[in-house]
């Protein structure tokens, strides 16, 4: 698609007026960082163990954080958006900054090999604007070799965190490629993994995870995992989907539906493993729900679904109901000029791609659940398709608005959470 043509087309889909995001750097984020930088900031800002072997760690290393910028930049990861293959990719992280300049944003994952064998063509796989921070890069893979080179060639990218996925239950990565949620079953290896990614980056290092995988289920091996993983590697940092991986053929999607939600298991490694930082994913849809989680105890929370498709509701109360930030009274029309320019700079910028319709991707759900939605979506795929205009098929009263009040969690969420903790976990004498 030609690049003139790309920019006419989000041109004419909205005629838009200039807007300018206020500066974050506000007395009121001073405060909160004031009020919770009482733990190290050795853990998250660079990686303290980096020239140690694997088991010296100190007390110090290990003190719990909730709340600390990383490299003194970027406000606490209370808030991310989970890694999602072929979703979180450029465009839409360009779009979830435009909305939230707080929340962590994750890259889909990348396997070693893709990284290792791209070497020569890195931009298209790891490049991002600079707007995107704090943004953590996740990696796959089941080889030491490839995952230290993957390291060292993103480093140039300035990551602010690398992501080891363990939790991918996809049969193409837990399948055949036998890594992703697999892993969880050798955490030896991981812990390994986990030191060479560490030896060869400087920013902190982290783990997503699942709570199990098929019958290898029960919280003493979950804390087994976390226990391996955490003793033979700088990792203090662990994400935990709340479902178990079930790799015995049912579908990624059912994989997030099918396995039941414990929470109970992710609050029970808090009380389990206090020099540990943990963040919450899994069944958590709003801003309030999120809320309802750090209430309860949970370092971080971690969203995927619901971000993607209602970016304006979910992200759009990100900044000032999670962080206390002043709202931005950003529109959803600003917000399209900006990404405007931002569609037309990278239209073509690879040969052929991307094209119009991987850019404007992202867009298709801004106006989720909104009067026009179904019209705008249906017009939008048939103008990315053949070029030409698209009708403007949302009212100006939803383009010109501001986000409206938060939607409403579900209240018993978390409720009564410490009365169903498991057992406390004890580690196995031969161990």
């Amino acid at each position: 698609v030609p690049k003139g043509a790309g920019y006419g087309l989000i041109r004419v889909m909205m005629k838009l007026t200039g807007y300018s995001l206020p500066a974050s750097s506000t007395s009121i984020y001073l405060n909160i960082l004031k009020k919770h930088s009482i733990f190290s900031s050795n853990i998250f800002q660079r990686n303290p163990t980096k020239s140690r072997g694997p088991s010296t760690y100190t007390q110090k290393d290990q003190v719990l954080a909730h709340a600390v910028m990383v490299a003194g930049q970027y406000l606490p990861p209370w808030f991310s958006v989970a890694p999602m293959m072929d979703w979180t990719d450029n465009h839409y992280r360009t779009l979830a900054r435009l909305i939230s300049k707080h929340a962590w944003l994750y890259t889909e994952m990348l396997a070693a090999e893709t990284i290792v064998y791209q070497k020569d063509n890195l931009d298209r796989f790891l490049a991002y604007s600079p707007e995107q921070h704090p943004i953590v890069l996740q990696i796959g893979g089941n080889n030491l070799e490839n995952l230290a080179k993957a390291t060292e060639l993103a480093n140039p990218y300035h990551y602010d965190e690398i992501n080891f996925n363990c939790g991918c239950p996809s049969p193409k990565v837990a399948g055949h490629g036998c890594f992703g949620a697999r892993l969880m079953l050798d955490p030896k290896f991981v812990g390994e993994a986990m030191s060479v990614i560490a030896a060869n980056t400087d920013v902190p290092v982290s783990v997503k995870c699942r709570i199990g995988v098929d019958d290898h289920d029960s919280y003493n091996e979950l804390c087994d995992f976390i226990y391996k993983v955490s003793s033979l590697s700088p990792t203090r940092h662990f994400i935990i989907h709340s479902r178990k991986a079930m790799l015995n053929g049912i579908s990624p999607a059912e994989n997030r539906s099918i396995p039941p939600l414990k929470y109970e298991y992710f609050y029970g490694l808090l009380r389990d493993f206090p020099d540990l930082r943990f963040t919450i994913n899994g069944g958590i849809n709003c801003v309030d729900e999120v809320n309802a989680a750090r209430r309860a105890g949970a370092h971080g929370v971690m969203v995927g679904r619901a971000a993607y498709h209602n970016p304006w509701q979910v992200l759009g109360h990100v900044d000032s109901v999670i962080y206390g930030a002043p709202s931005s009274g950003i529109t959803r029309r600003q917000i399209l000029e900006k990404y405007q320019v931002y569609g037309d700079s990278v239209l073509g910028k690879y040969g052929i791609k991307p094209h119009v319709r991987d850019v404007v991707k992202p867009l298709l759900h801004l106006f989720y659940s909104e009067p026009g939605n179904g019209l705008w979506k249906r017009k939008a795929d048939a103008a990315f398709q053949n070029c030409k205009e698209t009708l403007v098929a949302i009212p100006d009263s939803v383009m010109d608005s501001p986000v409206a009040e938060p939607l409403s969690g579900r209240d018993d969420l978390f409720e009564n959470i410490d009365s169903l903790l498991p057992t406390p976990y004890k580690l196995r004498e031969q161990e």
